[in-house]
């Protein structure tokens, strides 16, 4: 069996590869295992533009949480199907712009949710808690996201990189319902989410891979995104290439599709 890190949970099977270890290899980060490294590698051979798509959902990750602390004025944060920590995560960001902000992770996969504790073991406004982000009633029940985020003001739900792992007949727009409702009006929904890429043929690929992993991809339409934020007034542009989401000054307009939408809302 190959060695794991100190802070591996004990009933973890690195033989099975993950969704989230693999996303975190594409990224260049150390959670991960061989199991993971030989099948990212695979997806990266087969479709090299893959890992542009990740680093420019990850751009858009620090893009809309700098948004929502210096502009929408937002202290705290849930993200949902955060997956094994990287660099620019969101507390990372969040924290330097605002020291006090506070963050809840929230994954299924027993390894991302043990690195994050690991590496917030000194923050005492972030935590990091394991559950199916369908289940939200769990979430928010949850003690340590009830001891540290006040739902009562307003919040930033972030789905980054998630709901495609979400199949249409586990409801995601009735997870999405049951958060809206728990809410505070001012709060945002952020969302990016894969999509057919530009390549024919990719996403089927990225599906076809998908299902060695215990989370089968469900690529979505840009309508059927945009329909997720029902009940939020999204924000302009909209539901965009997650490269076209208020980009920085010197971030070029890509060429091609990146794979990726997402779009942010509010609650009103």
């Amino acid at each position: 069996m190959p060695a794991l890190p100190d802070w591996s949970p004990d009933d973890i099977d690195p033989n099975v590869p993950s969704s989230a270890r693999m996303y975190d290899y594409v990224l260049g980060g150390f959670a991960n295992f061989e199991v993971d490294r030989k099948l990212a590698e695979w997806v990266m051979a087969t479709m090299p533009e893959v890992v542009q798509g990740a680093r420019r959902n990850r751009a858009f990750l620090r893009r809309l949480v700098t948004f929502l602390v210096e502009e929408a004025g937002i202290d705290q944060f849930l993200d949902l199907g955060s997956g094994v920590p990287t660099v620019g995560n969101v507390h990372e960001i969040a924290q330097r712009l605002r020291p006090d902000a506070r963050v809840a992770y929230v994954d299924i996969d027993p390894v991302a949710v043990a690195a994050s504790r690991d590496l917030l073991a000194d923050n005492p406004i972030a935590t990091a808690v394991r559950a199916d982000l369908t289940d939200v009633e769990a979430i928010l029940a949850d003690p340590e996201i009830v001891a540290l985020l006040d739902l009562t003001r307003p919040v930033a739900v972030l789905m980054v990189s998630v709901l495609h792992f979400v199949p249409e007949s586990a409801d995601p727009d009735g997870v999405i319902a049951r958060l809206r409702a728990a809410m505070a009006p001012g709060s945002y929904l952020a969302i990016s989410h894969f999509s057919h890429g530009s390549r024919e043929g990719d996403a089927d690929r990225i599906v076809a891979m998908s299902r060695q992993t215990p989370t089968t991809t469900t690529p979505r339409t840009r309508d059927r995104i945009e329909a997720l934020f029902r009940g939020f007034t999204l924000l302009p542009p909209g539901v965009v290439d997650v490269s076209r989401w208020r980009p920085d000054d010197d971030e070029t307009d890509p060429d091609e599709f990146s794979g990726w939408y997402g779009g942010v809302g509010v609650r009103a």
